[in-house]
This record gives C-alpha cells, structure tokens and sequence, in this order.
C-alpha cells in the first residue's frame, strides 16, 4: 500500500478509477483548470494515469478518506522541465464534498513521501493559479515556498497566471 496519513491513505491509480476522474472532471472542480475534458480526453487522460506507476517518471494516486474508506481524488507528480532543471510537478484534486478537511494536505504530503524516495530530483513544484485560495492554501500548509508568480500554459495552449510553489526534496519530513 502507498502512503498512509490519519486522514487518508493515497493507492496507486487503477483500472477501476475511471469514474472517480469523471467526478474529478465536472465544471467546479475545473474552473482554475481551464474547465472540464472531453469524455475522450478523461479516458486518455485515466490510461496515463494508470500506466504513470511503471515509468519511474511519474506516479498518479487515488486518494481515500480515512476512517471511512471512500475514494475522494487523486494526486500525484511527475517529471517536467522548468527553467532549465528536471523537477517534479505535482498536483491534486479533492471532490468538494470533502474539501476544507485537510485531506489535500495530507495527500499532497503522502505523494512527496514516495517523490522523495526516488530519489530523483531535488525539487518538487506546484504551480495552482493564483485566483485558487485553497490550493494554494495547501501548498503554503505542505511547506512549500513561494517563488512567485508566473505565467504557466494548461490545458495545453491556455496560459494562465499561476504561483510557483517550491519544496526541497532533499529536506526532512516537515510533519
């Protein structure tokens, strides 16, 4: 089993979680996203999800609430270039139904747990749009530092003004 906290537990995305990232994929949960995929671009988007585990590059997780068990997002990272150095990205999706509790923290925390044991690149950036409170809450809670603003491209060929977050993987456990 992937990462554990009190509050959730964080498992290796599947098969069988389609439809989580169907409800990941509705108009609130994508309005600092560029909106909603296409039902196409959802499964492609689960395929990669589901194949992330073997590359070494990148790893995708459900994350289930705990103590009642229940699937509620995923997070996750993966490797990217920026500004001339290989880094993980890494982002997270809480359904609203369970925001506000601590759970994206506390995944967002798990998934650096297993980023750090690859021991691959020394930092990890997340870079949620500045117009997004929570998220950016959640990295501020995660012990992520505030580079600043700048222009980030997502979906592919939308710019849009996000904040770029940075965390030493090199450092200790911050809980």
């Amino acid at each position: 089993m992937a990462g554990e906290s009190k509050r959730v537990r964080i498992e290796p995305w599947s098969e069988g979680d389609l439809d989580l990232l169907r409800e990941i994929n509705s108009p609130e949960m994508k309005r600092h996203l560029g909106g909603p995929e296409t039902e196409e671009q959802v499964v492609a988007r689960h395929q990669r999800y589901v194949r992330s585990g073997g590359t070494g590059q990148e790893r995708m997780f459900r994350v289930v609430a705990l103590p009642e068990e229940v699937p509620v997002g995923s997070v996750g990272y993966w490797a990217r270039d920026w500004q001339g150095q290989h880094v993980y990205e890494m982002g997270w999706s809480i359904l609203p139904a369970y925001q506000g509790r601590g759970l994206a923290t506390a995944a967002l925390l798990a998934a650096v747990d297993e980023a750090r044991a690859r021991r691959t690149f020394r930092y990890a950036h997340a870079y949620p749009s500045v117009d997004n409170a929570a998220s950016n809450a959640v990295c501020r809670k995660a012990g992520f530092e505030l580079l600043g603003e700048t222009e980030f491209e997502f979906p592919k060929g939308r710019p849009m003004r996000s904040n770029d977050w940075r965390l030493d993987l090199t450092g200790t456990d911050l809980r």
